[in-house]
């Protein structure tokens, strides 16, 4: 078993489901986490401020997701549309995780126990 510190999101532009084999102190056995929603608010009365709403919501999620990522060393990103690439730039750009080794897929929907699987197979675990 690996004693790096190794972690899996799959996410789409409302949910996330995290899979990680470590909590603050040590490395052990993949689990996955509480799942992670995006708040999406509807019937704002203009465009602008639709659009304020709308990225405040996506970093609130993005730090939602990084505070489950915490002192990981590795990780594997994957989901449906775009939201997986912004998340990993927004790593890059972020003191803490700058040095974070992102590795980016492509996956339909999972239920959290094919995440599970699909994040121990990427990471041959």
């Amino acid at each position: 078993m690996s004693e790096k510190k190794l972690a899996g999101i799959w996410m789409d532009s409302e949910n996330a489901i995290v899979v990680k084999n470590h909590d603050i102190e040590s490395a052990y056995k993949f689990f996955v986490c509480d799942p992670v929603k995006r708040e999406v608010q509807h019937g704002n009365s203009s465009e602008k401020n639709a659009n304020n709403v709308e990225q405040t919501n996506t970093a609130k999620y993005f730090k939602d997701l990084e505070h489950l990522i915490t002192n990981t060393e590795e990780l594997y990103l994957t989901g449906t549309g775009t939201i997986q690439e912004q998340f990993k730039n927004h790593l890059s750009e972020t003191a803490q995780f700058k040095n974070l080794k992102v590795t980016l897929g492509t996956d339909q929907k999972m239920s959290p126990e094919e995440v599970l699987q699909t994040v121990k197979k990427h990471f041959n675990a």
